[in-house]
């Protein structure tokens, strides 16, 4: 985000943090309420951009009323300053992130009101070539598809080389892109879908893993997962089409093996991978639109933000934060798999990884009750318990985790971090 909200969070991201210690304390109302107050008139305050609140008050423990406050207040206060300062941002047709621009292309469909309005990212194919095939490309994505009811829009690659979804500048501006539309737009963070044909099938393949919590389903049209893994989509619904004679780069028969792989996953892992494989035989890599029936399938699903269980397989690109896990030095093709059940969070598996934040609400668990963290036992051996205490509400956790994303359906209200 604005320069201030990133040098809070890296500061944060770059911290040694302590092995977390569990808590008996409860929580005092009137120190509660205090520090609601305190995040009330500080909010007032926020001037050319929004701050990262500090100082003892944003680290008192918080009821759960006046948690729900806090991040009221500080949601309402950064969404009018998104609508204040981005505006002329969408309205350009033109978002830009240091010296790199992607125009954008929207429409809206159907009646939905705000802050229900669901948004399908559609990327255009081309790839290595020449600009202008690349815009050519961008103009037909926009009249591909059309959405009984929504925001239907078509972003224009930053750059034109062969993977041009595939590169860790595309996951910034589609963080931007969504916060602007929730704010401004009344798009529902929870009703974001991705879609994209040939080259943009490619990216569907790399991003959806990769950032698979800010997404309520994934289509994939016409393209070719090069060296992905499906692991990272074990809570997005993800469907891939291809037509049955689209033998270029082997599409067809990478996006069965794909689907096998998913179908594999999803039968070691009861409630997860949910998918759907469409081969349209006798079509090459033109479909005849046979794929537009994604957009139906996907406008029923609805994103799974704190789910039971989290697979996180880093890519090359690699995140911080994934779904209710956070790190502070994430590492490229680490692994990390989750889960939790009522007052207990069970590690199973952290390879290439230091220290893990969990973050937690009351949506989740009830946090004025002991929590515990363990890692799970292998080969037969005990859990190793990692925390085993109360976890604070804080406006410190409520605001950072607002400020990450800009995404007010992505607050956590707690967090303990351990080290496995």
């Amino acid at each position: 985000m604005v320069r201030t909200i990133a040098v809070a969070i890296a500061l944060w991201l770059t911290a040694t943090v302590p092995q977390a210690v569990g808590s008996d304390e409860m929580v005092d109302p009137a120190a509660s309420r205090e520090a609601v107050e305190t995040l009330a008139r500080e909010a007032e305050l926020w001037g050319e951009e929004p701050l990262l609140p500090a100082g003892p008050s944003a680290e008192v423990p918080l009821t759960k009323a006046d948690a729900e406050r806090a991040a009221e207040i500080l949601h309402k206060r950064l969404a009018a300053w998104i609508a204040r300062e981005r505006a002329a941002e969408l309205r350009s047709g033109a978002l830009k992130i240091n010296d790199l621009t992607m125009p954008i292309w929207y429409r809206r469909f159907g009646r939905s009101p705000a802050g229900q309005r669901p948004l399908f990212i559609s990327m255009h194919g081309g790839g290595g070539g020449p600009p202008q095939m690349n815009t050519s490309q961008w103009q037909n994505q926009q009249r591909l598809y059309q959405p009984a009811d929504g925001i239907y829009l078509a972003p224009r690659a930053p750059t034109d080389t062969w993977d041009l979804w595939h590169q860790a500048h595309i996951d910034r501006f589609f963080d931007r892109l969504i916060a602007d539309l929730v704010a401004i737009e009344g798009v529902d963070p929870d009703r974001v879908y991705l879609l994209g044909y040939s080259a943009g099938g490619d990216g569907v393949y790399q991003i959806a893993p990769r950032m698979a919590d800010r997404f309520a389903a994934a289509a994939m049209m016409a393209g070719h997962p090069n060296e992905t893994k499906p692991d990272g989509l074990r809570n997005l619904p993800f469907a891939i089409w291809v037509g049955g004679r689209d033998a270029a780069y082997d599409r067809n028969s990478v996006a069965r093996s794909f689907g096998e792989a998913l179908d594999r996953l999803a039968a070691a892992d009861p409630g997860g991978y949910p998918h759907e494989l469409h081969v349209v035989e006798g079509k090459g890599h033109w479909m005849d639109r046979a794929d537009a029936a994604a957009l139906p399938w996907m406008a029923r699903q609805v994103r799974s933000l704190r789910p039971d269980r989290i697979v996180w397989l880093q890519d090359d690109v690699v995140h911080h934060r994934f779904y209710w896990l956070a790190v502070a030095q994430p590492q490229a093709r680490s692994r990390l798999v989750a889960r939790r059940d009522r007052q207990r969070v069970v590690i199973e598996e952290a390879s290439n990884q230091g220290a893990i934040t969990i973050r937690l609400d009351d949506g989740m668990l009830d946090l004025d009750e002991e929590v515990t963290v363990v890692a799970a036992g292998r080969d037969g051996e005990a859990d190793r318990e990692l925390f085993r205490g109360l976890v604070p509400r804080t406006v410190a956790t409520i605001a950072k985790t607002l400020l990450e994303r800009s995404d007010p359906k992505g607050i956590f209200t707690a967090e303990v971090t351990v080290s496995p």
